[in-house]
């Protein structure tokens, strides 16, 4: 392995499941090489979806993972096994579209189970939430991010390609009825898409407890060019809606929180600022990605990833897993290299879990 872990820079790493790793101590939870306690993973459960949204997936030429290269459910919980005794203790479970995995349910039930694991969230379109918030609740999901970028029915269906606004809403009402509590919906600002409807949407927590989260949109393999032209600073989308309703509150900032929190004065729910591009708050990651097929992705934004599946297909038991992903974790970068002009090229969006 060619590696700096001083610097935070390594290269493309894809580990033979044979090749002899360091030895770590398991008595205490991960940390990486920059001190910081790595215990939240977005786990992908599959690269598909059910919609094609302009910011995340190319209009043409998307080729999705063979189902045969995808983790299989036991070896899904294996990780998150070996996971939790590294340390991990936040889940949130992603795509693509996480609903699109027909044992979801089950999933769920079954790591929250895990020893460890305190905390299970979902980031999803909400086109199947109408049908699943209830059994998701009941299995011990906590809570749920939700994608809505327009409240326009026809420029929605134009951002995602296809999808139904009515079906997202029936699904946000259902989460909400079911008690996924904080609802956190999610909006990637685009110039010249959605950008004139920053303040019709942050207007839905005048009314609503949900907190809406505006993110700048990434530039991410397949979209780049979108990413290119397509950039709103959050502290541009701060001025717009101060302008709008007047001083907004600042609610504070938790460290590993990757938004900067407002609130307009007399809303019943709160506003958030994912600034990934314009300010990031690497100093503060505490995440690591799990792809569907299998890698540890070490940071969103960088190209590094440490393979799982290899290993367990070879026969590594849970003990080795664990060092595997205690490896990771001392060689997660610092940050990402967008400030120096370095681009993901190995995945997309859709693919990493967002």
């Amino acid at each position: 392995m060619n590696a700096d872990v001083r610097r935070g820079t390594i290269t493309l790493y894809q580990a033979d499941a044979r090749e002899a790793l360091p030895r770590y101590a398991d008595d205490a939870p991960a940390h990486d090489a920059h001190g910081r306690r790595i215990d939240y993973l977005r786990v992908s459960l599959t690269d598909r979806c059910n919609m094609r949204c302009v910011y995340c997936m190319p209009d043409i030429g998307m080729k999705y993972l063979p189902r045969p290269e995808l983790l299989t459910t036991d070896e899904l919980l294996l990780v998150l096994r070996a996971a939790a005794r590294a340390g991990f203790r936040k889940l949130r479970l992603t795509g693509g579209e996480p609903t699109l995995r027909p044992d979801l349910v089950d999933i769920v039930r079954r790591a929250r189970a895990i020893p460890g694991i305190e905390h299970i969230a979902m980031t999803t379109n909400a086109l199947r939430l109408a049908q699943l918030a209830g059994p998701l609740r009941a299995a011990g999901l906590d809570r749920v991010n939700i994608s809505i970028d327009t409240l326009d029915a026809d420029a929605f269906r134009r951002m995602t390609r296809g999808g139904d606004l009515a079906r997202v809403w029936a699904g946000i009402q259902a989460a909400d009825d079911a008690g996924l509590l904080p609802i956190k919906l999610n909006a990637v600002i685009v110039r010249g898409l959605n950008d004139h409807e920053v303040e019709r949407l942050a207007a839905l927590t005048l009314e609503h407890r949900w907190e809406m989260r505006f993110i700048e949109v990434m530039p991410l393999t397949g979209v780049a060019d979108v990413a290119s032209d397509g950039v709103v600073r959050s502290d541009e989308l701060i001025g717009r809606l101060t302008a709008a309703f007047g001083p907004l509150e600042d609610l504070g900032h938790t460290a590993s929180d990757s938004a900067t929190r407002r609130r307009i004065r007399g809303a019943r729910g709160s506003l958030g600022f994912i600034s990934s591009v314009s300010d990031p708050f690497c100093a503060s990651c505490n995440r690591m990605r799990l792809t569907s097929d299998g890698r540890l992705h070490l940071c969103l934004l960088r190209d590094d990833e440490l393979d799982l599946r290899a290993a367990i297909r070879a026969g590594a038991d849970e003990a080795a897993i664990e060092q595997r992903i205690r490896h990771a974790v001392a060689i997660k970068p610092w940050g990402h290299g967008l400030p120096d002009g370095v681009l993901p090229t190995l995945r997309g969006m859709s693919a990493l879990g967002g």
